[in-house]
């Protein structure tokens, strides 16, 4: 048993080191400070440093009400912490220490959530334990996201939908309503447009003004009974001029929370619903809230590879037209004597010529000729000229 102070606290807190950050992830390392102050010594026997994390569904349901929860763990860590050490640096005198903690964080964990029945928490806690009394206790939360792409190939995948329903007015068929509707990806991030194609087509009496919007569903596990509820964040309307119409839309994501996919008893999950205004016609089409942005054309390269095989042949033509010269070579390259400069071959040797000749045979001469040089070379097409028959 150790020695030390506690009566009349003043200070007891628990602190990390970079009070800045705003979350952690998986593999990260959480590291802190506990600090104790009190005015008069006594004894203390340990300091314990623990983390946990778990998420937990709480909620009443059925026809009796009936309690229902379940807890799922994600995360449990402890230390003890030496008091030794502060003994040893005389301290006590000051009635005040300070003792530093480190953990690193799982592979597997899951977000930080809070909704309407249940939650996913993560704390750290310290545990000062005294003889004959109650331990003392402080602790301070931490917020877990772990990082979700939208670059994958499953979110880079486009979206399409399409559905129908027959209007009756006071029981008499009044036509029907249908809705088709496409998007180019299903990940998306908070910022980024939605570019949504659309097509509706409306041949009962009724007008219809249709509409989208992003909604998030979330949902809660115990032991195998389910509640949910859903969130309406965004609303935009289409513009119909007519009947049959195909129009587009392009709506930004608001400020969400992203998906929680990876959680045993909760989930949160976000669709694009398009319906034609009041009836309950309502179309789905999948988003995933995403914490890496979309990357552009690059961040396809997975889902294009595909194509890259059909693409080879083409690649192989085209690189062999690189070879070639832009423009015919230029015309000034070209001797304009004509003259032959090689050797001469006589033809005949018992040519009897003069006395006076040098060269002791028939040889064949070129023509000393000079030619005049070629037009210059135009990328303008002249003109044929046309001849009639008379």
């Amino acid at each position: 048993m150790l020695f030390y102070w506690i009566h009349k606290l003043r200070v007891f807190q628990l602190g990390f080191s970079d009070p800045g950050r705003s979350f952690y992830s998986s593999g990260d390392k959480v590291s802190g400070s506990v600090q104790l102050e009190a005015a008069q010594p006594c004894r203390v026997t340990g300091l314990r440093i623990t983390a946990a994390g778990c998420a937990r569904v709480e909620y009443r349901g059925g026809k009796n009400h009936k309690s229902r929860s379940q807890e799922v763990e994600y995360l449990k860590y402890e230390e003890e912490l030496r008091l030794e050490e502060q003994l040893s640096r005389g301290t006590v005198q000051s009635c005040r220490a300070v003792w530093t903690f480190g953990f690193e964080l799982p592979a597997r964990l899951v977000s930080s959530y809070k909704g309407k029945f249940g939650y996913v928490r993560y704390y750290a806690r310290a545990v000062l334990d005294r003889p004959s009394q109650h331990a003392l206790q402080c602790e301070k939360e931490f917020e877990v996201e772990e990082p979700l792409d939208v670059n994958r190939p499953d979110l880079l995948a486009p979206a399409a939908a399409s559905i129908q329903k027959k209007v009756t007015c006071m029981f008499i068929p009044d036509g029907q309503v249908s809705i088709c509707a496409h998007i180019d990806r299903k990940g998306f991030c908070e910022g980024e447009d939605i570019n949504i194609n659309a097509k509706f087509e409306n041949t009962c009496s009724r007008i219809v003004v249709p509409k989208a919007a992003i909604i998030a569903k979330h949902s809660y596990l115990a032991h195998g009974h389910t509640k949910g509820h859903q969130k309406r964040y965004l609303t935009v309307l289409f513009c119909c001029p007519g009947a049959a119409s195909e129009t587009g839309k392009t709506v930004r994501v608001p400020k969400l929370k992203p998906s929680l996919l990876d959680c045993d008893i909760i989930k949160v999950e976000y669709a694009l619903t398009v319906s034609p205004g009041r009836e309950k016609l309502i179309l789905e089409l999948p988003l995933v809230i995403g914490t890496i942005p979309f990357g552009g054309v690059g961040s396809r390269t997975s889902s294009m590879s595909s194509q890259v095989g059909s693409m080879g042949s083409q690649a192989g033509s085209l690189s062999s037209w690189a070879s070639f010269p832009s423009s015919p070579p230029s015309y000034s390259n070209i001797h304009r004597d004509l003259r032959v400069d090689g050797p001469r071959t006589p033809l005949l040797h018992d040519y009897d010529g003069g006395e006076d000749d040098d060269e002791g045979g028939l040889f064949m001469r070129a023509p000393e000729l000079y030619y005049p040089p070629p037009p210059a070379y135009s990328e303008v097409r002249q003109p044929t000229p046309r001849f009639s028959l008379v």
